[in-house]
């Protein structure tokens, strides 16, 4: 069996526990050990479109890596989390309530080409390790800048202190890295709250399967697409 499986990952499960679940589900299906592999980790806090690999297609893992991507986005304003979002723990930076004119305007200097340091709790390597890893045991971990490019930010609302926004991003950029990056224009600080995927290049997430769905289905083979 070879194809893809697009899945609506749920708020506290890890790509790799949707993965495995998945996996588990093909061999009872079908008898056979299939390998299963995912095309962009989503965070265990967050939710929405993944886009899993079956059989041979997980030898083109990296097409659909590199495809632009959109989220639902929620942030908080006066202050800031160890890991950027809402999983660390948070120290209160500012009172400061600036203006909804203030907050889009601080939003728009974002759209288009921007350099952006990874956050220290990220997958990348570092010398062979998880900068995650390095993170979580106090280690200092230095990360270089790097070019994304954020499409467009749209249906920006804004009730003080939270913000949220729909943003249609590049391949590798960090939202919560973006999220505090608003912030420390804004001088308010700001951590990520929510936040949810909801397209891959031309895959959405009105396509995506619950794991609830995969687990009691009877022909997983009918969630199984080729492109």
């Amino acid at each position: 069996m070879d194809g893809l499986v697009l899945i609506d990952k749920p708020k506290s499960w890890t790509s790799f526990d949707v993965v495995a679940k998945v996996r588990n589900v093909l061999k009872k299906h079908t008898g056979q050990k299939i390998k299963v592999g995912h095309t962009g980790t989503l965070d265990p806090l967050a939710t929405g479109l993944l886009v899993l690999t079956i059989g041979n297609y997980c030898k083109r893992a990296q097409e659909y890596t590199k495809l632009d991507k959109t989220y639902e986005v929620t942030m908080k304003l006066g202050e800031m989390s160890t890991t950027g979002d809402d999983e660390g723990e948070k120290s209160t930076i500012s009172t400061h309530q600036p203006s909804e004119q203030n907050v889009r305007h601080t939003i728009e200097q974002f759209i288009g080409d921007i350099e952006q340091i990874p956050p220290a709790f990220s997958a990348i390597k570092v010398n062979g390790k998880r900068a995650y890893e390095l993170a979580r045991q106090g280690k200092p971990v230095e990360l270089e800048s790097r070019w994304i490019k954020i499409h467009s930010i749209t249906d920006v609302s804004y009730e003080y202190p939270f913000v949220r926004y729909t943003t249609n991003v590049s391949s590798g950029t960090y939202i919560r890295t973006l999220v505090e990056d608003i912030g420390h224009v804004l001088r308010t600080g700001a951590y990520m709250t929510n936040l949810r995927r909801t397209t891959v290049g031309d895959f959405r997430i009105e396509d995506a399967a619950t794991i609830e769905t995969i687990i009691q289905t009877d022909s997983i083979e009918s969630y199984v697409t080729q492109a």
